[in-house]
């Protein structure tokens, strides 16, 4: 039997890889959720905190995803490798994807705190790009992830993707649309 604790940084990251794919599908399933008007009243302040707790645990997973190889003595990446695409030793595409798809998430989501500077209806622009940043780390973690055939994580996957993938597809096609902001993705209030 192999001892867990000489990969404790590459269980670790495959952890927080997998609760950030999480925590993110339910993130972005409450944007598109506050974005088609499924609540009113207190109840989307509610959802509109519940958004930001679960997009800023979001940001520290993915953090923890990333950060934690550098302790890894197997891949041994090196900053560059984890934090630029198609660099280093790491520039398989899926992995790259999962780069781009993690600045994208942290650029657009802390874009929240700096609105007031750069206008709400940018602010909203830029912020629909949320979901595809979402979308290119569930494809990080299909066509990168370590338990990516396994079924537990494909049954994980399905569970918590579908949802939000219905509702995007929903919001695309106009259902739930506010047609006073003139948006067919608006994925926040």
């Amino acid at each position: 039997m192999t001892d867990p604790s000489n990969h404790i940084y590459w269980i670790t990251s495959r952890a927080a890889g997998t609760i950030a794919m999480v925590l993110a599908s339910f993130a972005v399933m409450a944007g598109l959720m506050m974005g088609m008007k499924f609540t009113r009243g207190k109840r989307a302040g509610d959802l509109r905190v519940t958004h930001e707790v679960l997009s800023l645990a979001t940001l520290f997973a993915i953090a923890v995803h990333a950060f934690v190889l550098l302790g890894d003595n197997f891949l041994r990446p090196s900053l560059v490798d984890l934090l630029v695409p198609f660099q280093g030793q790491q520039n398989e595409f899926w992995f790259s994807i999962g780069i781009i798809g993690g600045w994208l998430l942290m650029i657009l989501g802390l874009s929240y705190y700096v609105r007031s500077y750069i206008g709400q209806a940018r602010w909203r622009a830029l912020h629909r790009f949320s979901a595809l940043a979402w979308i290119m780390a569930v494809g990080h973690s299909l066509g990168q992830g370590t338990d990516a055939g396994e079924g537990w994580f494909l049954a994980l996957t399905a569970v918590v993707v579908i949802p939000p993938a219905l509702l995007l597809i929903a919001r695309m096609s106009g259902f739930g649309a506010d047609r006073s902001q003139g948006s067919t993705l608006e994925t926040s209030a």
